[in-house]
């Protein structure tokens, strides 16, 4: 059986983003703590059936903003999960936070009840884009709050950063990754903003770099990351030595994971070899209504599916995976991708070495055209 790793969506905010796309929801003026916790505990009660005698790898608390939740909240939380799943020695436990929501005090607590890694929200440093991007901190207090994520025992910190931002130049976007690195964060994730639909700006386009402008920052960043020791391993992800985010290489690896909370995903494999997919309940009113199911869809992933599921995730791997890991991971045997891969090989998108499975430069570059070769 694949490794298992859990997910935990807090759905609250303190504000909406405008390119914000996730499951999250203005915050009114309390937050159903309690009850929402009895419902996640209740939720992944009812998923159990299919972990077995695994335990947990890592753990991530996702939102929305989970730093908004007590300490005392999220304690009862991983409580639950300890007892009803079980931990690995070695297990990571990650809390997404924002800036505007740092409390030295709150984030000792949340070190000491075991959360051992912060996913910190910066997006950007600069006055003019954060404002853009609707943030409710500015540029001292992102770093006030790495400089409080040390203070508090965190020795492992991811920072999120944007580039692509609206009108931002190639100098923008490499000093606002020289700010980050000043930072010393054991991992940085790097990604350009994309208008997705549902947000504000996807009705209201604000005037984005030129696609040139966005590919001297894409080259410009890569190199001053890699010049500062934080290795790309991922498409958006950075790393410095041996500090990778376990949790997000068991998506790219297509471990399992519980889903737990509003909006949450999850894929689990069944002892029988079959994999299923299965969401949650969206708003949180109805996630909270005892009358509703938690459940609110479910998928078994036909075979013919499975080699672009498992590609789809493996692919955005800078090393790629042991070609070996596609039969572990799906049951299938690696001759049914020979075609295929024939066919990416010779467009130069994929490595022709039989022992993996790995894009080329060009193929990373352009991973939607290789991908394609997979489709069912």
């Amino acid at each position: 059986m694949p490794p298992l790793a859990a997910y935990v969506h807090i759905p609250w905010c303190v504000r909406k983003c405008p390119y914000c796309d996730f499951n999250s929801h203005a915050a009114g003026p309390e937050l159903p703590e309690d009850a929402y916790v009895a419902a996640l505990l209740a939720d992944l009660r009812a998923d159990l059936e299919h972990v077995g005698d695994r335990r947990l790898t890592s753990i991530f608390f996702g939102g929305g903003t989970p730093s908004l939740f007590s300490a005392k909240a999220l304690a009862a939380i991983v409580d639950g999960l300890e007892r009803l799943v079980g931990f690995s020695e070695d297990i990571e436990i990650t809390l997404e936070a924002n800036p505007g929501t740092f409390e030295q005090a709150k984030f000792r607590d949340y070190r000491q009840l075991g959360i051992n890694r912060l996913s910190i929200g910066v997006q950007s440093f600069q006055a003019d884009k954060l404002k853009a991007l609707g943030r409710i901190h500015d540029g001292d207090e992102a770093i006030r709050a790495a400089d409080m994520a040390r203070a508090a025992g965190f020795d492992n910190f991811n920072l999120d950063l944007m580039h692509g931002l609206p009108d931002q130049s190639l100098e923008d976007a490499l000093s606002d990754l020289r700010i980050a690195i000043a930072q010393q964060p054991t991992h940085l994730s790097w990604y350009q903003l994309t208008l997705e639909p549902n947000t504000v700006f996807w009705s209201q386009p604000p005037q984005l770099p030129e696609d040139d402008i966005l590919w001297d920052i894409q080259e410009a960043g890569q190199a001053l990351l890699a010049e500062h020791g934080y290795r790309q391993y991922e498409t958006s992800a950075y790393a410095q030595p041996g500090r990778q985010a376990r949790h997000n290489l068991n998506y790219w690896t297509f471990g399992d994971f519980l889903g737990i909370g509003a909006g949450a995903h999850a894929k689990l494999s069944h002892a029988d070899g079959r994999i299923l997919r299965s969401w949650k309940t969206r708003l949180p009113k109805d996630y909270l209504d005892p009358a509703k199911a938690f459940r609110a869809g479910e998928k078994l992933l036909a075979a013919d599916e499975l080699p672009f599921e498992f590609l789809m995730n493996v692919l955005r791997l800078t090393d790629g995976v042991p070609a070996m890991l596609f039969t572990q991971r799906t049951g299938l045997p690696l001759d049914v991708l020979a075609k295929p891969r024939r066919d990416a090989e010779a467009r130069g998108l994929l490595s022709a070495d039989p022992a993996r499975l790995v894009a080329t430069p060009k193929g990373q570059l352009f991973l939607n055209d290789l991908l394609q070769s997979f489709l069912p």
